[in-house]
């Protein structure tokens, strides 16, 4: 394996066919990270790297092909496995983008400078971005991550500032 730190870029739900293909939830935008060769992992184990032999976009999600992975029996043990590739192996963001991973645990603050919490996980609703916001006292709050609500993100100085939208932390901090 790679010195490069490993990134999911997707999760296995399920196999296609009786020929070993599997069916990728893909969280990148291009297919082309998935030709060469993929790093699984299934829970706490450690990854290990398959060698790609096809993939194919079908109805939405990726269809990966695996050496050594011929049937359907073999398609269906990979079942929630994550994909991973080398961090050195993804393509540089556009300038005023960011992976998400690049998030992930980053200081969420308001506007007025408050600290609101950290950011926990993402989620993806009717495709749209939500951060998972976890406050310092366990309260989880679901952001809607767009232009309109975030006003500056700083993966350096280790923080995100929100505007969030009329009622949202009412919503979720009863008040606070």
């Amino acid at each position: 394996m790679t010195e490069s730190r490993l990134i999911q870029i997707g999760l296995i739900v399920k196999p296609h066919g009786i020929r070993g293909e599997v069916c990728v939830e893909y969280y990148a935008d291009s297919p082309l990270l998935l030709k060469d060769a993929v790093w699984l992992q299934k829970g706490k184990a450690k990854p290990a790297r398959h060698g790609v032999v096809s993939s194919r976009t079908h109805q939405g999600r990726e269809l990966l092909l695996l050496e050594g992975c011929r049937d359907r029996n073999c398609a269906e043990a990979l079942r929630n496995v994550q994909v991973l590739i080398p961090e050195d192996t993804l393509p540089e963001p556009d300038d005023h983008e960011v992976y998400l991973y690049q998030l992930e645990g980053l200081a969420v603050r308001l506007a007025d400078g408050n600290l609101l919490g950290h950011i926990e996980d993402f989620q993806f609703i009717a495709d749209s971005e939500v951060w998972v916001i976890r406050t310092p006292e366990g309260k989880e709050v679901l952001f809607p991550a767009t232009e309109e609500f975030v006003a500056e993100i700083d993966v350096e100085g280790g923080f995100v500032t929100i505007a969030p939208p009329e009622g949202l932390l009412e919503l979720y901090l009863g008040g606070e």
